[in-house]
């Protein structure tokens, strides 16, 4: 191999594919072949060469809006408390999407309630060990939206009540009275669902067939990697990273 190939490959090739953010995967796979990140140099380092992958804690980004985190209760469907301290999180670009869908239903005096955001990955198994059904619960093998920082469940609330809209079903429950194309319901409550719905989809996010409140970003199996770390820990992190920009 002559000296100029040499050079090549040893110096100009992992420069170019640094420039180009290009540079290859080197992070553990999981026993399903997935990438889940869980220490702060591998998150930080994400970021560093995708600004995207910034996870943002939505009590500094976004107004108006409330969060009730079920999960940090027993009063979910795994009758677990699943969440300790819970922060609410999104990729940067979720959390951008979601600030207009904010700004938008405010000049209605509406506004958004949080049921849950990022989710750490090992949350995610232990629903599934519970509820093995990809129609309501992400099965661990592929991830979830939620573990990537890239799905939000949510409803409406009357901002001056702060009362929740009637909507067809409560939080989680794992019914065909959830889906979206379910019609025995009143027009009020039906209407309630598209407004969401056309508000969220208008904003880049997709909704979830099969549960009203969930709505996703597209591509998100291919844009994030999956996310494994605690609430506590994320905020110290992006904290650093928010420092240092």
């Amino acid at each position: 191999m002559t000296i100029r190939l040499w050079f090549l490959l040893i110096f100009v090739l992992p420069t170019g594919l640094k420039i180009l953010g290009q540079q290859p995967n080197t992070l553990p796979k999981n026993e399903f072949g997935l990438t889940v990140i869980v220490s702060k140099n591998d998150y930080l380092q994400s970021v560093a060469l995708d600004s995207s992958k910034k996870m943002v804690a939505l009590h500094a980004f976004l107004s108006p809006f409330s969060v009730e985190f079920v999960y940090a209760t027993k009063q979910n469907f795994t009758h677990k408390k699943l969440y300790k301290k819970p922060i609410a999180f999104l990729r940067l670009p979720a959390a951008n999407a979601l600030k207009n869908v904010c700004t938008e239903l405010e000049t209605m005096d509406l506004g958004i309630k949080i049921w849950d955001a990022y989710r750490p990955y090992s949350i995610t198994k232990e629903m599934w060990k519970i509820v093995a059904d990809e129609r309501y619960t992400a099965n661990p093998a592929k991830g979830s939206g939620h573990n990537r920082g890239a799905a939000i469940d949510i409803t409406l609330i009357d901002l001056k009540t702060k009362k929740e809209l009637k909507m067809p079903t409560a939080f989680d429950d794992f019914s065909e009275k959830a889906h979206h194309n379910y019609e025995q319901l009143d027009a009020e409550i039906k209407q309630n669902r598209q407004l969401l719905k056309t508000i969220m989809e208008k904003n880049g996010f997709l909704a979830l067939d099969t549960e009203w409140w969930h709505y996703y970003l597209p591509q998100a199996a291919s844009r994030f990697e999956l996310l494994d770390i605690d609430f506590a820990e994320l905020k110290k992190w992006t904290s650093i990273k928010n420092k240092t920009e």
